[in-house]
């Protein structure tokens, strides 16, 4: 798809699909869900720049690698919305008071990432607790039957 030096390159949902290893049926998912708002085609085909990519790219990082909710990923995104405009306006203005203001909404942000992503490692670690309980179970389990086994092949020979 030609572009001027002015827009950027948008590629259709397919090309996407097939680069990030996803169907398009997630990806109009994600874009019926709210995560995602691509342009559209005269035609009303989805186009996607690079920003759209790599917003596809963390939603499936934070979906496969870090486990986290659709519901989740909706606010890690809507606060990267949120902190991306608060750096423009920042930058815009002099005005210490509204530079306080956009910090300290930042601040609150960054309060909610760390109670989101302490959940997170707290619901982990108690997953990783009980499976090191079961793993423990299962080794006492085998010492258990290990010991049964020497005590037969010790008795065996002697009764006989």
């Amino acid at each position: 798809m030609p572009t001027t030096h002015d827009e950027p390159e948008r590629r259709r949902i397919h090309e996407v699909a097939a680069e990030l290893g996803l169907t398009t049926r997630s990806i109009r998912y994600y874009e019926q869900v709210g995560l995602l708002c691509p342009a559209r085609s005269d035609g009303s085909y989805r186009l996607y720049d690079a920003a759209d990519v790599e917003r596809l790219r963390a939603i499936v990082t934070l979906r496969d690698d870090a486990g986290f909710s659709l519901a989740d990923i909706r606010e890690l995104l809507s606060d990267e919305d949120a902190a991306s405009q608060d750096r423009a306006a920042f930058l815009a203005t002099a005005d210490v008071d509204a530079r306080r203001r956009l910090v300290r909404d930042a601040i609150g942000r960054e309060e909610r990432h760390l109670v989101l992503l302490r959940g997170k490692v707290e619901r982990l670690a108690a997953m990783i607790e009980a499976a090191e309980q079961r793993r423990a179970r299962l080794a006492a389990k085998l010492a258990e039957l290990a010991e049964q086994m020497d005590a037969a092949a010790t008795a065996g020979p002697a009764s006989r």
